[in-house]
């Protein structure tokens, strides 16, 4: 499985920015003489699937992150998409400038899309033998890792269970920017 692959190199990764992070602090002056505000704030526009365009707002105190993501676009009365995700996660090398996160997430998406060759054989019939549209649709939990270098992030889902699925995707990814301050 997929995910069993992953443990092992993000616990190697564990490791080693652990040992940075702290040779870092015990070389440096300025590291240790800087006063940061114990909560960091994030917000940030990412592209992806299955949600095309979502909007990222997130809050943190050290290690521990919270995360909200939703997107949504109506352009006629069969063609629209909307998601929501939020997730909680475990930062690793939050005092550098780059990150990796790990942790559960959850979700819901819609999309609805008109089909044309359906819409023609309903009108060929004279009756609506089919729907004249296809949709997917997703409620879920899933496993969550997030890797991201000045503000840039890739977010990578891995669903664990369904609540509710239709044309669900196998993976749940999104690549954007978040300002942290």
């Amino acid at each position: 499985m997929l995910l069993k692959r992953l443990i092992s190199p993000f616990l190697l990764l564990f490791c080693i920015g652990k040992a940075v992070a702290d040779n870092a602090i015990e070389n440096s002056g300025t590291i240790l003489n800087e006063k940061k505000s114990a909560w960091q704030f994030e917000a940030g526009i990412s592209a992806g699937r299955p949600t095309p365009i979502m909007i990222n707002l997130g809050a943190s105190r050290e290690n521990v992150v919270f995360r909200i993501m939703g997107g949504g676009w109506h352009l006629d009365p069969d063609e629209f998409w909307i998601g929501y995700r939020g997730s909680v996660a475990w930062k690793f090398f939050y005092k550098l400038p780059f990150s990796i996160d790990l942790g559960l997430g959850g979700g819901y998406a819609f999309a609805k899309a008109p089909n044309q060759v359906f819409k023609a054989l309903n009108r060929a019939n004279h009756k609506r033998f089919v729907r004249s549209y296809n949709y997917k649709e997703s409620l879920d939990i899933s496993a969550e890792i997030r890797a991201n270098i000045y503000g840039v992030f890739t977010h990578i889902g891995i669903p664990i269970y369904y609540f509710m699925k239709h044309n669900e995707p196998n993976v749940f990814w999104q690549v954007g920017y978040a300002y942290s301050f």
